[in-house]
């Protein structure tokens, strides 16, 4: 690390096809079943990217997708992840994650009234962690069973996302091939000793081959831990100062 790290906010359709490839490049590093295409299509029906960067080069990022959906007659929105990646160099760094609560901050208080959940498909635990750094309730949770009406949520959003490839007995989306799954080489066999990892683990026995576990928290103030809800305040206030200026 050379530089103090920094990070930015953009559409993928304004990416140049120098920064797509630098992109692809990260991500191909640590992750196989994948190809530029398959890459690019995910990456282009996108709503926003966030990318980490160490000066001019950028080494780790994530993408997201508002959904906008109604779940018992009351409107719902989710923020999807999609791709996420930080070079190993950088793990451990907090830079990326508290930029990512400060986005869902500002995409929270847009539509304040609105429930906003966090929709994420994970193929590893480590992604599988941050629901319990982030947040107070999460599910699927080792320490408590999904309530009916989250686990209805989950269903629906899981199934308008990811059709026939979602087994909601499962609680996984099952592609017959790999979309991408964390290379043999990364796999840290030390954290899978954690509580969280072998209860991921539990749940989604097949993620190196490419399987994802679907999970669920709300984005909200009070299921909120210290950290994320540092960076989740101060997006929502940036986001009222811009419209009380507008």
């Amino acid at each position: 690390m050379t530089n103090p790290l920094a990070t930015r906010t953009q559409t993928p359709q304004s990416l140049s096809e120098i920064q797509t490839a630098q992109l692809y490049a990260l991500y191909a590093t640590y992750y196989g079943g994948t190809s530029p295409e398959l890459f690019q299509r995910d990456l282009q029906e996108k709503d926003q990217i966030l990318i980490l960067q160490d000066g001019n080069t950028p080494v780790g990022f994530t993408t997201l997708k508002i959904i906008r959906a109604e779940h018992q007659n009351q409107p719902v929105r989710a923020v999807f992840s999609g791709d996420t990646i930080i070079r190993h160099e950088y793990w451990g760094s907090q830079t990326l994650p508290l930029a990512w609560c400060e986005l869902v901050g500002k995409i929270q208080a847009q539509q304040p009234h609105i429930p906003l959940y966090w929709l994420l498909i994970v193929k590893g635990n480590r992604t599988y962690r941050y629901l319990n750094v982030f947040s107070k309730q999460y599910y699927p949770n080792r320490k408590a069973p999904t309530p009916p009406e989250i686990q209805s949520l989950i269903n629906q959003l899981a199934r308008d996302r990811f059709g026939a490839y979602y087994q909601a007995e499962r609680g996984i989306v099952h592609y017959p091939q790999s979309q991408g799954h964390l290379k043999a080489q990364w796999h840290n066999s030390a954290s899978n000793r954690n509580p969280e990892a072998q209860f991921f683990a539990e749940r989604n026995p097949h993620y190196q081959q490419g399987d994802e576990l679907v999970c669920l928290t709300l984005l909200a103030a009070d299921n909120l831990k210290s950290f994320a809800l540092r960076g989740f305040l101060a997006g929502q206030a940036a986001q009222q100062q811009a419209a009380c200026g507008a």
